[in-house]
């Protein structure tokens, strides 16, 4: 006869496996929380090869997942992961995750910001302001739109979102990606955290869905300390080690 265990006792046992596990080994010196923030056509699992790297090293790590029905909704999202963190916060955002971080990292627990990739506004400033000027990124034409939201082709995905990761990689981020409303790349911030905060970018000298050139204006305009790779736009699953070493750098200086 099976045995049932109420809800209650569920969550009591689970409290005391949390209460008897080891804790995990501490990071030394520095920020130990970081928050991730996802970009447009990925979600949280664009970071699953970064992720352990950190908790390795004794890292709090947690991945927003954003909804990407508009900038309000993701700073919003963004914000309930912020609340939950025990202490300040390295707040790490990706392609549109950026616009996200720059708003929402005005949380008194961030502590510092880093973007990947990244849109980087000042305030007043929306995604589609930002690229007035600059090369149309080629995995643009990739893009269409259905119901208001805009998706990344497979073919897309594979050419210019992670071109340099075996295609069954690229398959699973395809399968994973999350649409963004159209009237997001339109949405302005009225706050920038890098402002007041300290910045970091990671610049990919091939990405093709950011132009490189406006990665690179954007971190000299907030005074970002860079690294820049011979990667694509999401250099997080191309080359997973230096992203890490970036973030907890940047971490262990804060």
């Amino acid at each position: 006869m099976p045995v049932r265990i109420s809800a209650l006792t569920w969550f009591a046992l689970v409290a005391v496996a949390f209460a008897a596990a080891d804790p995990p080994a501490r990071a030394a010196g520095g920020v130990k929380n970081i928050v991730i923030v996802h970009g447009a056509w990925a979600d949280g699992s664009s970071f699953a090869k970064v992720i352990p790297l950190l908790q390795a090293q004794g890292y709090t790590v947690t991945a927003v997942q954003n909804p990407l029905t508009s900038l309000d909704d993701d700073v919003a999202a963004t914000k309930r992961v912020l609340d939950l963190q025990n202490g300040p916060v390295l707040l790490v955002g990706h392609s549109w995750g950026g616009m996200v971080i720059t708003q929402a990292g005005t949380n008194p627990k961030v502590v510092g910001l880093m973007y990947v990739d990244a849109f980087s506004p000042d305030v007043g400033q929306s995604a589609n302001d930002l690229g007035q000027g600059y090369p149309a990124p080629p995995g643009l034409k990739s893009i269409s739109a259905s119901n208001g939201f805009l998706w990344l082709s497979q073919a897309g995905v594979e050419q210019f979102f992670v071109p340099e990761v075996p295609k069954s990689e690229a398959d699973v981020v395809w399968s994973t990606q999350g649409p963004l409303a159209a009237s997001s790349l339109g949405a302005k911030v009225t706050a920038a955290a890098w402002k007041t905060k300290p910045s970091w970018c990671i610049v990919g000298r091939r990405d093709q869905m950011i132009d490189p050139g406006l990665e690179r204006a954007m971190a000299k305009r907030i005074n970002a300390t860079v690294l820049e790779l011979d990667a694509g736009h999401v250099p997080m699953l191309s080359q997973p080690q230096k992203v890490a070493d970036f973030i907890a750098s940047a971490a262990k200086g804060l």
